[in-house]
């Protein structure tokens, strides 16, 4: 890895600097696999300080065993439903690159079963015949549904024709639901797998037709379960639980609202076999999980949960209970077992130990409105014994389509800890808010969208959280490229930014990024062809000699979602005009950092970036 010139830094106490490392090596457990048994469960985990493979029994107390191969990154698991093979994702020297491999749940018979370089395996799902494993794979600007035996490694093309993600497979694989399209215009289709045809689930112009996602048959196939975005104003556009019946040629029907709501979208659903569906809600940022009856929405029950953020879980057979990975600003991401019916939510005794809770801050829901009235939020962490205006960084997150939440942030607990005061804002664009929102900044109207930015920074000083001139900007991705965004045009906003993933020149990024990411992003950015001269004029590169403000710039040496050349070519240009700035390559690293030395490295230098200069 590639450190800053220590002649440059200014340091941080030693009580500091060892509260940062507690803080950024902090373990978690997540992707959550039941086993048929519901005895035990698989998960990925990073104890050792790379994420990989683990396999505990519920209540196992000591360590999990791990059954992924040394060195290798582990991205995601699913147990077979026969029990006898377990499927997971790797990413080979943090590549996006993924592979997919199979081991037995006694660790015997690992094997690499599809994946190979300039290939991304995407994760799919067991079917139900013995040793079948359906997955996306890409090689280029699309992507096919290809299924594989994981105990012959045969292997075959199910279905192509753009980029099919597939959600599920007919019990006799003779159909499949596939999500298509570009970012913003994602779709089910329903695939006959002797013929190829594809059919959108819902008619691009019916409610829902514009963006739905995981499409699930019915138990007895004859419909089409999914999560479809629902029209409404501004805000209220939510995503709802949608069923279509399929006829008797499996041409589908008239689409149906099963519930929905206004105030939050379903992040996640199960229909089980006593009538009732599992719906897992994120409303204002936070998860909310109930139960409700399937053929009309009625709530049964609410389930609570300890945390705020449920990012994924697995439902037991019985459909009574499930895991939960569980997570929260002083909880990294850990299991927990939930009882549907009512009963209590226990965190698994295999867990990783806590970080300790007096280093840690608990942000608050904070609204504000941007220029143009637009009603905005984040979460702001203030840092124990801080009234009044304070040396402040905001924070932007990646997507731009995601969504800051109250989860587990190592890099704003850690400025928090050096005593700087940490804004993470939900700017026009985000989720979270519907469909219309997080549109209002494609394309064209990206530029229009960048004014949130000093909307922001204007907000916390007039509130009199943010001390004017001692303003940082941050981010990852998305939010690395925003910030370099506004470090070039308004040279005097910020005091000092650090981009981490971010993109520098969105022409470059196009030519460089994976096919299939490039396809994707058209819809979000523009046309790398006809729109060059629009990107051009939304790149930081082309305006670096506005930039006045010292910028650290970091990026995992892997990564080829946004290619480190983004970063590089970025600090080069900035070297050459004599402007501050710092380049930090993180060796073996991906678009997401996760090895536990690197994380140390990356969140000190991040708290030390921002001490020296605020």
């Amino acid at each position: 890895m590639t450190r800053l010139d220590p002649q440059q830094t200014t340091g941080l106490p030693t009580d500091v600097r060892a509260a940062l490392a507690r803080i950024a090596s902090a373990a978690g457990t997540w992707c959550p696999a039941l086993a048929p048994d519901g005895e035990r469960v698989a998960c990925v985990g990073d104890r050792a300080g790379l994420p990989q493979l683990e396999v505990a029994t519920l209540d196992q107390r000591t360590t999990p065993a791990v059954l992924s191969g040394p060195g290798q990154e582990v991205v995601s698991v699913a147990w077979s439903p026969d029990g006898e093979w377990l499927a997971y994702l790797v990413s080979p020297g943090g590549s996006i690159r993924a592979q997919l491999w199979a081991v037995r749940p006694d660790g015997t018979d690992r094997r690499l079963v599809l994946g190979h370089p300039g290939a991304t395996v995407f994760a799919g799902g067991w079917t139900a015949r013995p040793g079948h494993y359906a997955c996306t794979v890409a090689e280029g600007p699309g992507a096919d549904v290809v299924l594989v035996d994981v105990v012959t490694g045969e292997h075959a093309t199910l279905a192509s024709g753009g980029f099919l993600a597939l959600t599920a497979m007919s019990a006799d694989e003779t159909r499949l639901l596939a999500r298509r399209g570009p970012r913003g215009w994602r779709h089910v289709v329903l695939v006959d797998v002797a013929t190829g045809e594809q059919r959108r689930v819902i008619p691009a112009r019916a409610p829902g037709g514009r963006q739905s996602e995981d499409g699930r048959f019915a138990p007895d196939g004859r419909s089409v379960y999914l999560r479809a975005a629902q029209p409404g104003p501004l805000g209220e556009d939510r995503t709802a639980l949608v069923v279509v019946p399929l006829d008797e040629d499996g041409a589908p029907g008239e689409p149906r609202v099963v519930v929905r709501r206004r105030d939050g979208d379903l992040d996640g659903y199960a229909v089980r076999a006593d009538g009732t569906v599992l719906c897992v809600w994120t409303v204002d940022g936070v998860t909310e999980l109930d139960v409700r009856r399937v053929d009309d929405g009625t709530l049964v029950h609410r389930v609570d949960l300890p945390l705020p953020v449920m990012p994924g879980w697995s439902l037991a057979a019985d459909g009574r209970w499930l895991v939960a990975e569980l997570t929260g600003p002083a909880d990294p991401r850990a299991l927990h077992l939930v009882d549907l019916d009512g009963g209590p939510v226990t965190r698994l005794p295999s867990a990783p130990r806590r970080p300790d809770a007096e280093l840690l801050v608990r942000p608050v829901r904070h609204h504000y409105r941007a220029a143009d009235g637009l009603e905005l939020d984040g979460w702001l962490y203030v840092p124990p014994g801080v009234h009044g205006p304070n040396r402040t960084v905001v924070s932007f997150h990646g997507g731009p389509e995601g969504q800051e939440r109250p989860a587990w942030s190592p890099v704003a607990q850690a400025l928090a800890a050096t005593g700087v005061t940490v804004f993470a804002p939900n700017v026009r664009g985000s989720g979270g808010r519907g469909t219309a929102f997080m549109g209002l900044d494609d394309v064209a109207d990206r530029a229009a969208s960048f004014a949130d930015v000093p909307a922001t920074v204007e907000h916390l000083v007039e509130a009199g959280i943010a001390a004017p001139g001692r303003v940082g900007a941050h981010g990852w991705s998305y939010g690395g490229y925003l910030t370099l965004v506004a470090l070039t045009r308004w040279p005097d906003l910020f005091a000092a930014g650090a981009s981490l993933a971010g993109m520098s020149d969105l022409r470059t990024f196009f030519e460089r990024t994976e096919p299939w990411m490039a396809a994707a992003s058209v819809t979000e950015y523009g046309d790398p062809v006809t729109d060059r001269e629009m990107l051009a004029t939304i790149s930081p590169m082309t305006a670096l000699q506005q930039l006045r403000s010292p910028v650290l710039l970091a990026h995992g040496d892997r990564d080829t979602n946004v290619p480190v050349e983004e970063s590089v070519q970025a600090h080069r240009a900035l070297t050459a005009l004599d402007a501050p700035a710092e380049l930090l390559l993180l060796a073996g690293e991906g678009h997401t950092v996760v090895g536990r030395e690197n994380l140390v490295t990356l969140t000190e230098a991040i708290a030390e970036w921002f001490d020296r200069w605020l």
